[in-house]
């Protein structure tokens, strides 16, 4: 399955996804200006990283193709929290498959044994939501 797919800077909308610096960003704003003389239209994005919250910008003609990353949005169930590591084992809930990943700083519910989570795939990278 591909990580990502190709669509025209003109085609994207505030709140999806965009990779600038193969880093998938969520588009916060998008302006265009008029065609010029000697030119075509441009836009200017600014977006935040999903991962770091880094904020980023893309600046390119509305006709240039862009990489748009395909998230997938996954539940599973928490087995174990170690709080040393600061790192959760997760059981994806369609494929009981079991692996353990980082508990990102800006993850602000309450992880409990047994409860139901919501993550993220997204550039073979996994985030807690």
């Amino acid at each position: 399955m591909a990580e990502w797919e190709m669509k025209e800077l003109r085609e994207l909308k505030i709140g999806r996804y965009v990779n600038i610096d193969d880093s998938p960003c969520k588009i916060i704003s998008i302006t265009t200006s008029k065609p010029g003389k000697h030119g075509s239209a441009k836009a200017s994005i600014e977006a935040t990283d999903i991962f770091t919250g880094a904020k980023k910008s893309l600046n390119a003609p509305v006709s240039a193709k862009v990489q748009v990353p395909i998230i997938d949005k996954r539940k599973g169930q928490v087995i174990s929290i170690d709080e040393a590591n600061n790192e959760i084992q997760i059981m994806d809930l369609e494929t009981f498959e079991t692996f353990t990943m980082p508990i990102n700083e800006d993850h602000e519910s309450v992880l409990t044994d047994g409860a139901e989570i919501l993550y993220l795939v997204a550039m073979d990278r996994m985030k807690l939501m």
